[in-house]
């Protein structure tokens, strides 16, 4: 009896200590299972974030391109009614609160050719005054400005060269012109003095006729 009131405390310790251990085989087994899934978290949120750093941050009140890009291409091939809509718009805006946008924006207009609006000199007044305050512009409106401003200057060059090429071209014509007429007028001159010398001669040469045939009538009598 004795003997087994001692079994039983003892079997008692023997099946928590199987129990304890069975349970720690259990973690042990589930440990690596647990460890890849969270590996594998934060490997993904690594991921996700390394993503989310890649693109530039937009800064709050920076003036995208796209509106002023959109707007130009609209005026270019547009019909002549929506060339003078943008046209009116653009300026009224630049007139009624002249900001570096709306002032930007006029300025673009102007400096895009093919429409009644254009106006290359103005355009270029404008960028300049633009960009001797970079401060008040946001980094693209100063690259438009800058970039549209070498095209307006170019075009400006272009244009008077143009001009000087039609002036030379009109004087050397006008020369040419002035040249032939001048020719003309002295052949004109040496015709009539040759008509007149012709007409003189033939003069002298109906008086010598007639005096022969006056000579000729005293003979025969």
């Amino acid at each position: 009896m004795p003997s087994q009131l001692l079994a039983k405390p003892h079997a008692a310790r023997d099946g928590a200590e199987g129990s304890a251990a069975a349970s720690i085989r259990r973690l042990l087994l589930l440990l690596p299972a647990l460890l890849l899934a969270s590996g594998c978290e934060t490997a993904s949120q690594w991921l996700k974030g390394q993503r989310t750093a890649d693109p530039e941050p937009v800064v709050a009140g920076e003036q995208q391109p796209e509106p002023y890009l959109g707007e130009l291409y609209a005026l270019a091939i547009g019909d002549p009614a929506t060339q003078a809509e943008i046209y009116a718009d653009a300026k009224s805006r630049a007139e009624l609160t002249p900001d570096p946008s709306t002032r930007l924006r006029y300025a673009l207009v102007l400096a895009t050719p093919g429409h009644s609006g254009s106006d290359a000199s103005l355009a270029q007044h404008i960028f300049r005054e633009l960009l001797a305050q970079p401060e008040l512009m946001t980094t693209n409106e100063i690259a438009l400005a800058t970039i549209h401003l070498r095209s307006v200057e170019e075009n400006i060059m272009l244009g008077a060269e143009t001009n000087r090429l039609r002036s030379e071209n009109s004087r050397a014509a006008s020369t040419e012109e002035a040249a032939l007429a001048q020719r003309a007028a002295a052949v004109e001159t040496e015709n009539r003095r040759l008509r007149e010398s012709l007409a003189e001669a033939e003069a002298k040469l109906e008086a010598i006729s007639s005096i022969e045939r006056t000579i000729r009538g005293q003979n025969d009598n």
